[in-house]
């Protein structure tokens, strides 16, 4: 992949919406890096999240999806993303250990920027290791203006 692509870790919530609504900047988000627009960076650690999370019946039920469409829907983002592989952790730098991962992945990944609807969990710690913290709105703007 060309190296002036822009790299982002998604948070559980944007793939949780994209799976709930396919039809969304979530979801749009995610063609892009099929497409190969944009590079996706994600650890094991917080790919096995966003797998357990959408296995919750309530997502699963709001998509109106299987469990087998599920495990689809994360084969296909397994074969787009990068992987990351987690060297230095930082702990605690947010308030929430379960989203210490993304910021993580996004430190060890070299990532441009983080893409959440919660920016004011990441954005001081985030913006410390010179990552943005956006959501999903103003990074299609950056890929496709």
């Amino acid at each position: 992949m060309a190296s002036n692509l822009l790299r982002f870790v998604l948070d559980t919530n944007i793939v949780v919406k994209a799976f709930r609504s396919p039809t969304g900047a979530s979801a749009l988000l995610l063609r892009l890096i099929r497409h190969g627009d944009a590079q996706m960076l994600v650890s094991p650690p917080l790919f096995f999240e966003y797998e357990q999370v959408l296995a919750r019946p309530e997502h699963l039920a709001a998509a109106g999806a299987s469990q087998a469409e599920m495990n689809r829907f994360l084969d296909v983002l397994a074969h787009v993303l990068t992987p990351v592989n987690i060297h230095f952790l930082w702990r605690p730098q947010l308030n929430d250990a379960e989203d210490e991962m993304v910021l993580e992945a996004a430190v060890n990944g070299g990532a441009d920027a983080i893409i959440t609807f919660e920016t004011a969990t990441f954005a001081g710690p985030a913006r410390s290791f010179g990552i943005d913290v956006v959501t999903p709105g103003p990074v299609l703007s950056r890929i496709r203006p």
